[in-house]
Order: C-alpha cells, then sequence, then structure tokens
C-alpha cells in the first residue's frame, strides 16, 4: 500500500476519523488502513487537482467519507452486489463504501477524464480489488448493475432518466434495485415526482454531528 508520510493530517481530520470509527466499530485492520491512508492520498491529489475544495480537504473524513457512508442507513449491500457510483468525481461515494463493502463490485463513472483518474489511482493505492472506473457520461455505460449511487450530481427526476436503463432485474438486496442519492438540503420539489416510490431518510438520524442536520438520503426504487 502506498503511503505518502510528507503530507500528515491535521488534527481535525484525525479528529474525524475517530468519528468515523465511532459510527463503524466493526472495521478490521485492512479496511481502517485502508481509511486511514485516504487524507494523504487525497491531500497529494488534491495539490495538483482541485478534487475537493481546497478549503475543505481537513474536513474530508466527515464531508466526504462519513457522508458517503450514510447510505448505510437505507441498505447495507449484501455481498456479490454490483453498483456503480454515477458522477463520482474523486470517487465519493464509491471508494468510502467499496472499503466498507469489499464483497461488492463498484464501478465508478464520471464524464471529467482527470477526477476519475484520481478515483482510480486512489482505490489502486489502498489496494481495492473491487473497484473498477470509466471516463465516460452516465448514458454511455449499459452495464447493469443492482443499485446505482450518486452525490448531489443532478437532480433526481433526470438522474432516473438516465440510470434506468442500468438496473438489472434479479434481486439479492433488501430493498429492490434501483436509485440511491445523497442530497441536501429542501427536496420536496426533486422527490414530487416519485413521491409514490421515494423513500428519504435524515442522515441526523444516523450521526449525530452538525454538519448532516440537512442531510438526506433518497431511494427510488427501478
Amino acid at each position: 500500500m502506498e503511503q505518502n508520510n510528507i503530507l500528515t493530517r491535521p488534527e481535525v481530520a484525525e479528529r474525524q476519523l475517530e468519528i468515523l470509527y465511532k459510527y463503524f466499530p466493526n472495521l478490521d485492520d485492512n479496511q481502517k488502513k485502508q481509511f486511514d491512508a485516504l487524507y494523504a492520498l487525497y491531500a497529494d491529489w488534491n495539490a495538483k487537482i482541485n478534487v475537493i475544495s481546497r478549503k475543505d480537504i481537513e474536513n474530508l473524513y466527515l464531508h466526504h467519507v462519513l457522508h458517503s457512508l450514510g447510505i448505510t442507513g437505507l441498505l447495507h449491500f449484501k455481498a456479490g452486489s454490483s453498483v456503480m457510483d454515477i458522477g463520482t468525481g474523486g470517487g465519493f461515494p464509491g471508494i468510502p463504501l467499496a472499503i466498507l463493502f469489499p464483497e461488492v463490485r463498484f464501478h465508478l463513472v464520471d464524464s471529467i477524464g482527470k477526477k476519475i483518474k484520481v478515483a482510480q489511482s486512489v482505490a489502486d493505492s489502498i489496494g481495492l480489488k473491487n473497484v473498477t472506473s470509466r471516463h465516460a457520461r452516465g448514458e454511455e455505460e449499459k452495464q447493469l448493475f443492482d443499485f446505482v449511487v450518486s452525490r448531489a450530481v443532478m437532480p433526481l427526476a433526470d438522474l432516473v432518466k438516465i440510470v434506468r436503463k442500468n438496473i438489472r432485474k434479479e434481486q439479492i438486496n433488501a430493498l429492490p434495485n434501483g436509485l440511491i442519492c445523497l442530497k441536501g438540503g429542501e427536496l420536496e420539489h426533486e422527490v414530487l415526482p416519485f413521491r409514490n416510490q421515494a423513500l428519504t431518510i435524515n442522515l441526523s438520524e444516523s450521526f449525530e454531528e452538525e454538519y448532516f442536520e440537512t442531510k438526506k438520503v433518497v431511494y427510488v426504487p427501478l
């Protein structure tokens, strides 16, 4: 595993890593090493490519890693599942989820080539064997998956139109296959077309930190 010893974590990131471990106490040693390595890797890449807001890199574990893992408040993917992360950027929520669920296949897709390069490099550096990536628009990806995940990429209705073709019919999870989005703020208008199907949960029910007060997970079965 690649380590960057030059970029030490600031205290704020160190405290956030402890918060992560508080919510996920059953991580094995390898998963902890993988999460532990993320700060140095993203800080290094961020110095070259603006993957995460430069002002926000110290908040990597709270605003990006733990936020990504908020999906577990809705569903724990079964071993053997396949998940596409559309508009992954530098690898969120896909990479944190891939660490947490090593027996689930994650396919990261983004239309910006340099961001996909970062995501795949981070995955390779921490030894993730369950991650593939593709530089493409969501419309171009034809593979089938149990779920598509996304973090605030575009309005829900637009996303549903793009990913409906990617949802496989066979079901193995506790929820029917579909789309799971991490969203923030007021979502009533966005969810309205799916009001009879969509399920919305507040991340404040899973995480007590103030950052999550307005954060939500939206699920639409497809």
